[in-house]
């Protein structure tokens, strides 16, 4: 049966600390992810984007609540299953974009399939850097890439085992306008041609406007959500909004 949700979080809720000094990050969290859609999740510093993001990921295990990626549910997983649930069907890009620096961009590229004792082939992982405009860069290593060619290598790497959802952190954050846009093209075209979920924290209103979709979170919890077509204004606006209540 296709799965139409590719990712779905149920009353999800995320604490640290003693029960006297409780920190409260994901307050109830209940949110879908369309399969082939493009989501961007933003809010004020605190508000429990990372957290939402790391929950929704498998990197970390909610206090209370559900998380079910491609059908899976993490919470039935031990940390064996949890791990290779993570290696074949998730994706993930960081701002620090996290290459092995003595690794050329082939290498890097390939290195979750040697993780899961899968050898690519040299045709695959050339398909892959071709896929997001690298393909004269195999031997590269990332002191000789720019930075958004850097962050390029880190997409064809999430890309690579064609996870059922990349979740992006910050993608952009370390980059120049023009990088930045490149990176975002990528995203968008990898949504609308492939058909990948992508989830994507960002502060930047721009980057946002590229998404399906904005999610709001204020204090761990959904606050709002824009549909499709909305302005990177509008977006502005309602971060400003969020952000002078946290105050």
């Amino acid at each position: 049966m296709e799965i139409d949700e590719t990712v779905q979080l149920r009353s999800v809720r995320k604490t640290y600390g003693p029960p006297e000094r409780m920190v409260t990050a994901l307050d109830g969290v209940t949110a879908a992810f369309r399969a082939g859609t493009f989501t961007a999740v933003m809010g004020p510093s605190g508000s429990g984007k990372s957290t939402l993001l790391h929950c929704a990921a498998g990197l970390d295990r909610p206090t209370e609540g559900q998380v079910v990626i491609d059908g899976a549910d993490l919470g039935e997983l031990d940390e064996t299953g949890l791990t290779l649930l993570r290696r074949e069907r998730v994706g993930f890009v960081f701002q620090a974009f996290n290459l092995v620096s003595a690794l050329t961009a082939e290498q890097n590229v390939s290195l979750p399939l040697r993780l899961a004792g899968r050898g690519p082939s040299p045709a695959q992982t050339r398909a892959a850097l071709d896929e997001v405009g690298l393909a004269d860069r195999l031997e590269h290593r990332p002191s000789q890439l720019s930075g958004g060619q850097q962050q390029r290598v880190a997409i064809a790497r999430a890309l690579i085992t064609r996870p059922a959802v990349v979740f992006a952190d910050e993608p952009t954050g370390a980059l120049d306008t023009k990088a930045s846009r490149q990176v975002l093209d990528l995203l968008r075209g990898l949504v609308d041609r492939q058909g990948q979920t992508v989830i994507m924290v960002t502060h930047d209103p721009l980057a946002a406007a590229r998404a399906d979709r904005v999610l709001f979170l204020a204090d761990g919890r959904v606050v709002e959500e824009f549909a499709r077509e909305v302005s990177a204004a509008a977006v502005a606006a309602r971060m400003a909004n969020l952000e002078a209540a946290a105050c």
